[in-house]
């Protein structure tokens, strides 16, 4: 172990092929999370609220699932999937997308969750090279990925990942990772209020809800994380993309105006693009 630590650090190449290698194996347990971790929490819900109302268990309670269990299987035929049918982005481009027993199609979203996981992961890489910020950073875009392809599907951003994401944001500010432990406290708290404050503005002025308070925990998370500093960009960009891509939605794709458009995934994108070019955005915003 000590000798491939020494090698990592001190070949670049060797570095970025791992980490790389390391992303699209963390791709695969990426989409195991993206779709079982909703209907995790969907049992655990229905589950509290019968002992809350005090009603009987179902008659038929349904398998119980949950992140290493049961293995994985084709949702058409239930066949379960072999180690070599399960090899990231190889594996579904030599299945050309079908399951290997029923030709039932396999959804894109695994192998692109798969392929930006990597990618991601080398541009971390490039940013911060062998040294703590790096594994910060990996275990940073990860859990946003995660994030966004759980609010696309399901318009949640689940308590399980952005309060973890927080607390570790607030950790890592004790040992000034990123920020100081007093910006990323401050963060912590401005970003939480920030869109709290618009949501209730928003639904005393209209009568609706305008977001959720998954994106109050993310916002907070991203506070804690990079301080309170860096809250006015990141909701710049993530408002700014939102507002254009909400606006040619509706325009383009006749989407209805009254369905809601998550929020999560531009506060995620905001975020990351904080991580890695945080310093050159916030120089040309205050033309620097």
């Amino acid at each position: 172990m000590t000798a491939l630590l020494d090698a990592l650090a001190a070949d670049p190449l060797f570095l970025g092929i791992t980490t790389t290698l390391l992303g699209l194996l963390v791709g695969s347990f990426l989409n195991v999370v993206i779709l079982r971790l909703p209907r995790m929490l969907e049992a655990d819900w229905k589950s509290e609220a019968r002992d809350l109302l005090d009603l009987p268990a179902e008659a038929k309670p349904g398998k119980k699932i949950s992140l290493t269990h049961p293995a994985s299987c084709c949702p058409g035929c239930g066949a379960a999937i072999r180690p070599w049918q399960n090899i990231p982005v190889i594996s579904w481009i030599a299945l050309r997308g079908r399951c290997a027993n029923c030709k039932t199609g396999i959804s894109i979203q695994y192998p692109l969750v798969e392929f930006v996981s990597a990618a991601m992961s080398a541009v971390c890489v490039w940013r911060f090279g062998w040294s703590p910020q790096l594994a910060a950073a990996l275990l940073f875009t990860w859990t946003l990925i995660a994030l966004t392809v759980i609010d696309l599907h399901e318009t949640i951003l689940p308590d399980d990942l952005t309060l973890p994401l927080m607390w570790i944001g607030l950790a890592l500010s004790t040992v000034g990772v990123f920020v100081d432990m007093s910006a990323s406290i401050w963060g912590a708290i401005a970003g939480y209020l920030s869109l709290w404050s618009i949501y209730h503005l928003f639904r005393i002025a209209t009568g609706k809800h305008g977001m959720g308070y998954g994106d109050f925990k993310l916002m907070a998370a991203l506070g804690a994380w990079f301080g309170a500093a860096a809250l006015p960009l990141m909701l710049l960009l993530s408002s700014v993309v939102g507002a254009v891509v909400g606006l040619s939605l509706i325009v383009f794709k006749k989407h209805d105006r009254n369905v809601p458009i998550p929020f999560g995934p531009y506060l995620a994108g905001a975020g990351w693009l904080m991580l890695i070019w945080g310093d050159a955005l916030s120089g040309v915003v205050t033309g620097r």
